[in-house]
């Protein structure tokens, strides 16, 4: 969960988590829907999918006992070298160095490390300097401290250097060149997406549509969307026969939304729309009831519209 996520934000997610799964047993038998729903709000969600998937593999290969070597825990979904580095030094004493994103800044720093830390050659360099620094029979105690000085006194901007118990190893700091480390590459410029959704109602019932288990959003459910390249009001029923084979005639404009993911912006015009003629819905359709739609998992786009849908119905 504090992968791509802050603390403050995780806290209450994991309580929750915790209270519901509290073993792997819990997580590896429990409906990929209901994983999904526990995890909504903290994006992401291939996380949440990998955890689920790695609970049943803990389960049926490993006899319900979480691994301890290196070598075994990066077998699991979603377990890279850093997690699998940070579980075997802090959860089983293994002499193992790690590297998440506030180990790389201090090490940035305190070895004044030009390359950027963001590609290949800055990665390299800063996995040998935590290798070679890596004090036998204490990695645990070492990564945990290094993460924490990251988070709370090695900050991105304005670190608080007067108070660092490492300042004099510091060669930036020595330098003045603390708030120039670490160096990265600039990212490419994000692209803006369009699209046009549909909300179709009959009876008290939301048409849906569940989203491909991999991928962006993988499992959780939407209101039938698609991307429009021209207007979206005269787009979204061509953009939706052909995405979905969804036959629909735009009655009203409901909302625009916007909202940013990691690597794209999007904007999504949204319209009360019925269905035009006869339509044969495939399989990841359903119809589901307006109050009952904060059962099913959703991205935070869709669960504005939803909330839009059930405001209006009540």
């Amino acid at each position: 969960m504090l992968q791509q996520t802050q603390v403050a934000t995780v806290i209450p997610y994991f309580e929750r988590w915790m209270i519901r799964f509290p073993d792997i047993p819990a997580l590896a038998n429990a409906r990929e829907q209901e994983v999904l729903s526990l995890w909504e709000g903290l994006g992401y969600y291939a996380r949440a999918r990998n955890l689920h998937e790695a609970a049943h593999l803990v389960l049926t290969r490993y006899g319900g006992v979480l691994p301890a070597e290196v070598a075994e825990l990066r077998k699991l979904p979603g377990v890279g070298r850093y997690t699998a580095a940070a579980i075997a030094s802090m959860a089983f004493g293994q002499d193992v160095a790690t590297l998440d994103g506030n180990i790389k800044r201090v090490f940035a720093r305190v070895f004044d490390i030009s390359l950027p830390v963001n590609t290949p050659s800055g990665e390299k360099a800063l996995w040998e300097f935590a290798d070679q620094n890596l004090p036998k029979g204490y990695a645990g105690e070492y990564n945990q401290a290094l993460m924490d000085l990251g988070a709370t006194l090695c900050l991105p901007q304005n670190p608080h250097c007067p108070d660092c118990p490492v300042r004099n190893l510091c060669k930036a700091r020595r330098q003045g060149l603390q708030e120039v480390r670490p160096v990265v590459n600039k990212r490419p410029t994000v692209p803006t997406k369009i699209q046009a959704a549909a909300v179709v109602t009959r009876n008290g019932k939301a048409l849906m549509a569940q989203r491909p288990s991999k991928g962006l959003l993988g499992g959780l459910w939407e209101f039938p969307a698609s991307s429009v390249e021209a207007d979206p009001t005269s787009g979204l029923a061509p953009a939706l026969e052909a995405a979905y084979k969804l036959r629909v005639n735009p009655v009203s404009r409901l909302a625009t939304i916007h909202h940013a993911y990691t690597h794209f912006k999007l904007t999504e015009h949204v319209f009360l729309c019925t269905l035009k003629g006869r339509n044969r819905l495939s399989k990841n359709f359903r119809w589901i009831p307006i109050a009952d739609l904060d059962q099913y998992p959703m991205g935070k786009v869709d669960r504005r519209i939803a909330r839009l849908l059930k405001t209006g119905n009540e």
